[in-house]
């Protein structure tokens, strides 16, 4: 299978991490995955801002760039969502899910002995629809104890520009969502996008809390 890395913008510029963790599990499966340097932003934030023109433009490069792979895959939901449910691009997958339901993998061989609580993104649960694949992949790894937010599904109050034009809403959202995941006693918050990550990530830190927020990636890259 022709497999191509699809990084996003965050992910090259913040999370270059959760990136590099992606092809080493995909690798570790026995895949041979691309980079296409010349892949840029998908147009998620023109589309999300109302710049509908520049993000087609972008969205037809990223046919061209990513064009003859049997497979894209991306450590973003809310990116792999985008091309897929608004650009209709149907082999373009997040990681979780390509992994469960296109490999039928849910063993990676990662070994990660730490407590750890999920964080369901928006676009993980109402766009690219994931379901239960990245709690099977974190039951999957070893050593790893997996503990359930009492809110599970509630949004961490990111949402691109939301957080910018209604900041006092997003900021109280965001205690929110900090509170329910230091109440599981966890030692890392994990989830399947960046941006949602440097969200609750941001607020752990500036609460003085001990909780790290990590990359479902890169926990499933730990051996």
């Amino acid at each position: 299978m022709r497999v191509a890395l699809f990084v996003t913008c965050i992910g090259d510029t913040l999370f270059p991490e959760a990136g590099r963790a992606t092809v080493s599990v995909l690798e570790r499966l026995g895949h041979d995955v691309a980079f296409p340097s010349e892949q840029t932003c998908c147009g998620q934030m023109h589309l999300n801002s109302g710049y509908s023109a520049e993000a087609d433009r972008l969205a037809a490069r990223f046919r061209s760039v990513f064009d003859g792979f049997d497979a894209i895959v991306s450590p973003s939901s809310s990116c792999a969502g985008t091309m897929r449910e608004h650009y209709g691009v149907e082999n373009v997958y997040e990681l979780s899910e390509f992994l469960v339901h296109r490999l039928g993998v849910e063993d990676v061989g990662a070994r990660f002995p730490h407590r750890v609580t999920y964080h369901a993104t928006c676009h993980s649960l109402r766009v690219t629809k994931v379901g239960d694949a990245p709690q099977r992949l974190l039951q999957g790894v070893d050593g790893l104890e997996l503990v359930e937010l009492s809110r599970p599904r509630e949004c961490c109050g990111f949402g691109g520009t939301f957080s910018i034009k209604n900041a006092d809403t997003s900021s109280a959202m965001l205690a929110d969502k900090c509170a329910d995941v230091e109440a599981t006693g966890a030692e890392y918050c994990t989830a399947l996008d960046g941006s949602c990550l440097l969200q609750i990530g941001g607020g752990l830190s500036r609460g003085r809390s001990g909780v790290r927020a990590i990359h479902l990636a890169e926990i499933l890259a730990s051996t």
